[in-house]
């Protein structure tokens, strides 16, 4: 016989793991409204996860992104410059590899390298409107496709 504590106990433990985690989604175009995107992420802390993108070409990228906070070290954001070629700057500390200035650039906002199969990338960078809150909390921005087009983000509270 199950102790009924224990009955209790393990749904209400694995309920509380589940809740660690969130999950959203956004939408983006060109500046022109042209050419959707839609967007998903998840999160088990609020600052770091996943992220997918599938542009109106049907490609989808994805990878990780990272919210910058001033506790944010240039190793553990490596990963935004996997697969990155040479040049492809323009933002600020976007260069071959992260640097104190990006870090110091990009802090309070969320920044993100996505890769497809092929082996091309699109890079993110969004404003949170509520920092503190990580993805949950909502958020705009930009991110540039491999053909240096530019999509216009946003993503409402989770």
């Amino acid at each position: 016989m199950t102790h009924p504590l224990v009955r209790l106990g393990l749904p209400l433990l694995a309920a509380l793991a589940a809740g660690c985690t969130t999950m959203g989604t956004g939408f983006g175009s060109t500046a022109t409204g042209a050419n959707p995107a839609t967007f998903s992420w998840k999160s088990s802390d609020s600052v770091s996860g996943t992220m997918s993108a599938t542009l109106s070409d049907g490609k989808t990228y994805s990878g990780q992104f990272f919210q910058i906070t001033r506790d944010t070290t240039v190793d553990s954001v490596g990963p935004l410059w996997y697969g990155w070629r040479s040049g492809w700057g323009g933002w600020g500390g976007w260069g071959a590899s992260p640097t104190p200035d990006f870090i110091k650039n990009y802090t309070g906002k969320v920044v993100a390298n996505l890769g497809a199969p092929g082996g091309e990338h699109v890079r993110c960078k969004f404003q949170l409107v509520h920092p503190a809150d990580g993805m949950a909390g909502g958020g705009s921005g930009q991110c540039q496709t491999p053909d240096g087009k530019t999509i216009d983000a946003t993503f409402p509270s989770a």
